[in-house]
C-alpha cells in the first residue's frame, strides 16, 4: 500500500458580533472556505475547519451561544453541499463564552454547557474530533473551561481536546525571558502544561497542576490573525 503524508490543512475565518452581522455574510464565508477545504483530502491534506467568534464585545453567554450555533450550522451546511469526507476533518472552534466587556461573569461550568449544548445541536457525530481553539482566555480559564467540557454529561461522540495557540506559550515564555541558561526551565514548563491540558481533555484536571502565567488575561483586543 502507497504511503500518504497526511498534512493538516487549515480553514480559518473569524466572526465579530455586531448588532448589523447579515446572515448572507455568515453564509458567503462559510462557503467560500469549505468549497476550499473539499479537495483537500484528495492530495493527502487533514481540513482543520476552524470558523471562531471573537471574543471582543459585551455581549453576554446566551448570545455568544446563538451566534456560535449559527455559524456552525451554516459551517456544516456548505460542508455537506461540497461533500467534504466529514470523517476525516477535524473541527476547531471557540468554546462558548461572553464577550470580554460582558458585566455578567459566568462560571466555568456555565461556559461547557453551552459549549456542548452548541456541539450537540451543530456538530454531526461523524466529525473525527473538536480541538478547541482558547480565543484569549487566560491559561488557567482556557483549562479550566476544557475540563469542564469534559466532565458535563450526555452524548458527546467526538474526542474533545486542544490547540491552544497563545494559551500554550504565556508562562513558558514568561520563564524563558529569551536567555539561553532558562531553556531547560522553560522546556519543563511546558511539559507541565501540556500535561495539565492533556489531563483537561479528559475531564481529570486540578488545581495542582496550574502554570506560572495563571490567570493572566491573553486577550488581545482585535487581535490581527
Amino acid at each position: 500500500m502507497k504511503s500518504e503524508k497526511i498534512v493538516p490543512q487549515i480553514g480559518r475565518v473569524n466572526y465579530k458580533l455586531r448588532r448589523k452581522t447579515k446572515r448572507y455574510a455568515v453564509h458567503f464565508y462559510s462557503h467560500t472556505t469549505n468549497a476550499n477545504l473539499a479537495i483537500h483530502p484528495q492530495n493527502g491534506l487533514v481540513p482543520i475547519v476552524e470558523p471562531e467568534v471573537l471574543p471582543d464585545g459585551d455581549h453576554d453567554l446566551p448570545t455568544a451561544q446563538k451566534v456560535t450555533e449559527q455559524v456552525l450550522a451554516f459551517v456544516y451546511k456548505a460542508l455537506a453541499d461540497h461533500h467534504v469526507y466529514l470523517e476525516g476533518t477535524l473541527l476547531k472552534p471557540n468554546m462558548v463564552t461572553a464577550g470580554q466587556g460582558c458585566p455578567k461573569k459566568y462560571s466555568p461550568q456555565d461556559n461547557a454547557i453551552a459549549t456542548v449544548q452548541t456541539l450537540q445541536r451543530t456538530v454531526p457525530p461523524a466529525v473525527a474530533g473538536v480541538t478547541f481553539l482558547s480565543g484569549g482566555q487566560s491559561e488557567v480559564a482556557a483549562t479550566v473551561n476544557l475540563n469542564e467540557i469534559n466532565k458535563v454529561p450526555g452524548r458527546k461522540p467526538w474526542a474533545l481536546t486542544f490547540s491552544f495557540g497563545r494559551a500554550l506559550q504565556a508562562s513558558v515564555l514568561d520563564v524563558w525571558k529569551g536567555q539561553p541558561q532558562n531553556v531547560a526551565a522553560a522546556q519543563e514548563e511546558f511539559l507541565k502544561l501540556a500535561k495539565a491540558n492533556g489531563a483537561a481533555a479528559q475531564g481529570k484536571f486540578t488545581a495542582d497542576m496550574a502554570t506560572a502565567a495563571g490567570d493572566k488575561s491573553l486577550f488581545v483586543a482585535n487581535h490581527a490573525y
